[in-house]
């Protein structure tokens, strides 16, 4: 609600800059054959992970993931991340921060360990592991519109070296803070069934049948370099059926991400209207220019400045005209992606963890969260600019 309210407020403004001639009805023209699109495959890509999870997809991994952890920790632990890094990469941040968050914590539960190097870890790899491919982060999206459109393999060639550095930094820090938690084992026999609710009491072998094929689909599809949009939309509409005749219920109004959208739509118009006044002209005073080390690093510092001041896709969007080349683009990226960890307003996947937590009665505080942001996120920035400038285009291996 609080973020339905906010979006309002932003449209409105967006709306008074319009109507006032601050911003061009040509500009405002412009965004919305940019952004309907990409607001399409997010409408799709939320129905059909919401109705994936209805069909019970992710609590078969959590009822099955205990078993392939073999009662130590530390591979339960390892499994949980590649996970998390699978469902960010393809199915994008929101969806791990959503629907992955329950699974983390309901198996941690069960197998009697500390949630938290569990919890942080499927948050920030929600962030910096979703830097591979344009569906991961709306963020590469926009990115990949403003790149003339490339595959998402050529997306994937640029963007692999920081991307991989940007989820084994996390991973490291997490391994070497909580080593001890990570060295404990668990009895396999001993933990309790996850609670169920009314929708997974009883699971529909039908439903999760389909709900499989059409993931095991859907993900080639998505990167085959058509139009993303279409085969997310196709795939919400073959589940939309089938829920329809196997599951009606399950459709509410909530099933469409009406907050998000607004505030979306709204940010989009104000930071378009601000553009438009030249704050990314100003902006281009920090974030310099150049395709050096030094000059990449600058730039993915701004972005992850401005990302944990305000948030990650506002910066993105100021900081976009200053990326003129492939090189600077995928360090703005690195900086938006990857440096969102350190105020839980970052970044909407943030937000989104914790409410998550919250209704599970883990207790996060954001200050301890702060304060490890303000070690992994410097740490993994550095890196993956570092990855960048070695193996990326124009780097002594790329």
């Amino acid at each position: 609600m609080r973020l339905a309210i906010i979006g309002l407020v932003l449209l409105v403004a967006g709306g008074v800059t319009v109507v006032t001639g601050v911003l061009p009805w040509q500009e405002v023209a412009v965004l919305v054959d940019r952004v309907a699109p990409i607001l399409g495959f997010v409408i799709a890509m939320t129905v059909v992970t919401e109705l994936v999870s209805e069909a019970g997809a992710f609590q078969w991994i959590a009822r099955h993931v205990r078993g392939w952890g073999r009662g130590r920790s530390v591979m339960l632990w390892l499994l949980l991340a590649l996970f998390a890094t699978l469902s960010t990469v393809f199915l994008s941040l929101d969806t791990t921060a959503v629907l992955l968050t329950p699974v983390v914590v309901t198996v941690a539960r069960q197998a009697g360990l500390p949630v938290l190097p569990f919890a942080l870890t499927t948050v920030w790899l929600a962030n910096t592991a979703s830097l591979l491919l344009p569906i991961s982060n709306l963020t590469n999206l926009l990115a990949q519109h403003n790149l003339g459109g490339i595959s998402p393999a050529q997306f994937a060639q640029l963007m692999w070296a920081p991307s991989l550095a940007a989820i084994v930094v996390p991973l490291a820090f997490v391994a070497v803070v909580f080593r001890r938690e990570l060295r404990k084992t668990y009895a396999l026999d001993s933990a309790r069934p996850a609670p169920t609710t009314s929708s997974t009491a009883a699971p529909d072998k039908v439903l999760l049948l389909v709900s499989a094929i059409v993931l095991v689909l859907l993900l080639p599809a998505l990167v085959s370099g058509v139009a993303i949009w279409i085969p997310a939309a196709l795939a919400a509409a073959i589940l939309a059926v089938t829920f329809a005749v196997r599951r009606p219920k399950v459709f509410k109004v909530a099933l469409i991400p009406w907050s998000l959208l607004l505030f979306t739509c709204g940010l989009f118009l104000v930071v378009e209207a601000t553009q438009y006044l030249g704050a990314s002209v100003l902006l281009g005073q920090v974030a310099g220019q150049g395709n050096g080390f030094l000059e990449l690093l600058r730039l993915a510092m701004t972005g992850a400045l401005g990302s944990n001041v305000v948030n990650n896709l506002p910066a993105y969007l100021l900081a976009e005209p200053l990326a003129g080349t492939p090189t600077r683009m995928a360090a703005l990226l690195v900086g938006v992606n990857a440096g969102p960890l350190i105020t839980p307003w970052a970044s909407l996947a943030t937000l989104l963890w914790h409410e998550r937590l919250v209704r599970m009665n883990v207790l996060i505080k954001w200050r301890g969260y702060a304060v490890f942001g303000l070690m992994v996120a410097p740490l993994t920035i550095v890196a993956a600019i570092a990855a960048l400038a070695v193996l990326g285009p124009g780097g002594v291996f790329g």
